[in-house]
């Protein structure tokens, strides 16, 4: 089986939520599994504020990781227009995958979730993307034949799936917005299965 690499920090749960549903789509694909990793929180402070393996959910990727994979789904809240400093912490560090060239041509696709409908999803999916252009992969978007596209009221972009989660981190994905979560893994998936064909 060859493994999609669903990489997401979540701090509401929503990106969690999210990453699942993705997950679910890339299982859609004969011949493919998603392999679920999160990045532990960053600290202003020089002292570890995170333990080596997490209380719970899925463990915190490294370099193996992104060794292995056929493809990528990255996935961070939007801070101010960005992904989360965790995960730009994880890609800070991911010089020597870069050298060896090992995520070069193979696809890769992001999601987000913000607190209001104007909270910078576009920008950070955008933003997402720019570390990933530099290991060489193949960004996969969110076509219009997705109907979920110009259905939803809540978050949706053609770079990639989103949500809304309210000021307080509450509202629950909409129907729209796990069907394009999972649109995207699906997606991600069955282009890694052509290329690794």
């Amino acid at each position: 089986m060859s493994e999609i690499l669903v990489l997401y920090y979540s701090e509401t749960g929503a990106l969690a939520e999210m990453a699942r549903h993705v997950a679910r789509g890339v299982e859609r694909v004969p011949g493919m599994q998603a392999r679920l990793r999160t990045v532990p929180a960053v600290s202003t402070s020089t002292e570890a504020s995170e333990p080596p393996i997490p209380a719970e959910g899925p463990p915190y990727a490294g370099e193996a990781d992104l060794h292995a994979c056929s493809g990528l789904a990255l996935g961070s809240p939007t801070h101010f227009g960005n992904m989360a400093a965790a995960l730009k912490h994880f890609w800070d560090r991911s010089s020597s995958v870069w050298f060896g060239g090992q995520l070069a041509g193979k696809p890769a696709g992001v999601f987000t979730s913000a607190a209001s409908p104007h909270g910078g999803q576009e920008a950070t999916l955008l933003s997402m993307m720019i570390p990933l252009l530099h290991h060489g992969m193949l960004i996969v978007g969110l076509p219009y034949t997705e109907t979920g596209l110009m259905e939803t009221d809540g978050g949706g972009t053609p770079y990639g799936p989103s949500h809304q989660s309210s000021a307080r981190g509450t509202r629950p994905l909409s129907e729209h917005e796990c069907r394009l979560c999972a649109a995207l893994g699906e997606r991600i998936a069955a282009i890694a299965a052509r290329l690794d064909g």
